[in-house]
């Protein structure tokens, strides 16, 4: 079938894959796919979500956050609270000297300070939750009182996250000092906080213990959630974006967090924690032993991974979400939905079946999934939805450039081709450049070069510390390393950025 360019550039104006930031993708819910860590967080099954940038973490947050609270209240008697803040406005940059100075034994209590704010923010003052606590007066009182006793004041009105997170730190240095000093003559002491601001020492008798402090807590939490027969999901997530990337201080936070998370869940109270891959690897280990690993792990999904039959899916259900398409094309949502042949072949009549020329050409679909593979073998959404919206932006330019001309194809090789050399700029900006600003001068050496690497080579290319080098460009997906070969490829996804010449060096 042939698609006349004016009807085309009509058809393309019509279509938005969504957006590949789960905050501003209007998709997320309509088109949604649901892998094994969907099926396994909604049965309560995992409470650590690993996967790598892109892979959808926070989609899948944002539908449990956004899409579900009312039917997981109603069909599983769960509580949703959740601390999140837009994309791009990290209001815990706001706090970067503050955090500094807290101790990986400070981030516990800083954390659970934290998840009883959003309990009690949440779930006990929730209007949503309201029918369900009424009857309740007494554990809500001793749940507010096992606060106060602990020195955790009230929130008394509604808070913005950057507000929370000032009183949380602010509830931190009440009952932390760190350091006592004795004045002249036995005329008393004082204190300094771990701010470095004066405070009173508080008496041994009304000091929080944590482990105390956070059981009371527990118990009183349990006991309204026991008499209500319901349950609670702490939800964290854009942990990427709270603490600067591979430093001491994001080390300290998270492994406080994980930490944390030992003391305060239960049967009832559940901390669901969606984190980077590689995040999660740096912080278990950096040598010093993490003793609530298997803890953490006995509760872990699958990390994020998404197939090749997976990404099709995604990608037809986002097609055909759009009437004039779904018209055009002819096609049932019912079958999309149920028919495995039926997507392929729904895909086929949008795109080429191939985007090269020639025999032996892998089909397009397979094309895509290759070329937006990393060197850890993992394909992402948001580099698919990347790669197809700009494709789609230069098909439509190509359409309205000659409007009485016809094609086969409602987005050709030409445009995907478009599509994977602007992702791969993309990448290497936002992604190899913007969070390993450290790698950089390493990665910059490859620019220009060949895509394939001897042992020799890269060695010759990286100096004397390159097998540390490598290893680190292998952890972020950067270069993959082909045993049987013996050499070191670079994945097509990077090469276009990197303007990289197919080929041995």
């Amino acid at each position: 079938m042939s698609i006349k360019h004016s009807i085309g550039a009509g058809l393309l104006q019509e279509l938005d894959f969504g957006s590949s930031i789960a905050e501003h993708d209007a998709l997320l819910e309509t088109a949604r796919v649901e892998t094994s860590a969907f099926t396994d967080l909604f049965q309560d099954k995992v409470d650590l979500i690993p996967g790598t940038k892109g892979s959808g973490k926070s989609a899948l947050f944002r539908i449990f956050v956004d899409f579900l609270p009312r039917l997981l209240l109603k069909e599983r008697k769960v509580v949703i609270a959740h601390g999140v803040q837009k994309q791009g406005d990290n209001v815990f940059h706001a706090f970067k000297d503050e955090f500094e100075k807290l101790s990986e034994e400070d981030f516990i209590s800083f954390w659970c300070i934290y998840f009883t704010s959003l309990a009690h923010e949440q779930f006990i003052k929730g209007e949503l939750y309201q029918p369900y606590l009424k009857s309740f007066s007494a554990e809500i009182e001793a749940f507010r009182a096992s606060c106060q006793k602990a020195r955790i004041p009230e929130i008394k009105a509604k808070k913005s996250l950057k507000e929370i997170l000032l009183w949380t730190l602010q509830t931190l240095r009440i009952w932390r000092p760190q350091l006592k000093f004795s004045l002249p003559e036995d005329a008393g002491e004082f204190a300094l906080d771990i701010f470095g601001n004066p405070t009173r020492p508080p008496e041994e008798s009304d000091r929080p213990d944590i482990p105390r402090y956070v059981s009371e807590i527990k118990e009183t939490l349990e006991k309204i959630l026991e008499k209500s027969n319901l349950c609670i999901w702490l939800m964290v997530d854009r942990l990427d974006e709270v603490f600067p990337r591979r430093s001491d201080l994001e080390k300290r936070a998270l492994r406080g967090l994980l930490h944390s998370t030992r003391l305060f869940t239960t049967a009832a109270i559940r901390i669901k924690i969606f984190l980077r891959d590689d995040m999660l690897e740096q912080v278990v280990s950096t040598g010093e032993g993490f003793t609530a690993l298997t803890h953490l792990t006995s509760r872990q999904a699958n990390t994020l991974r998404w197939s090749q039959d997976q990404i099709l899916t995604m990608i037809v259900k986002r097609l055909f979400a759009n009437e004039a398409l779904r018209d055009y094309f002819n096609v049932s949502m019912e079958r999309l939905n149920s028919d495995e042949d039926y997507r392929n072949s729904c895909f086929y009549s949008v795109f080429p079946e191939t985007i090269h020329g020639g025999p032996k050409q892998s089909p397009t679909l397979r094309w895509v999934y290759n070329h937006t593979m990393d060197g850890r073998n993992v394909v992402t959404p948001r580099d698919i939805l990347d790669l197809l919206t700009k494709a789609k932006q230069n098909q439509q330019d190509i359409f309205t450039a000659s409007p009485t001309a016809e094609s086969a194809w409602l987005i050709g090789s030409q445009s995907m081709q478009y599509g994977l050399e602007e992702l791969s700029k993309r990448k290497r900006d936002t992604y190899l450049k913007a969070e390993f600003p450290h790698l950089w001068p390493y990665i910059e050496k490859f620019q220009g070069g060949k895509s394939e690497y001897s042992t020799e080579a890269i060695q010759q290319l990286l100096g004397r510390h390159w097998e540390r080098v490598v290893s680190d460009l292998m952890s972020i997906g950067l270069i993959q390393e082909r045993r049987g070969a013996d050499t070191y490829w670079i994945p097509y996804v990077y090469r276009k950025g990197l303007d990289l010449t197919q080929g041995r060096a």
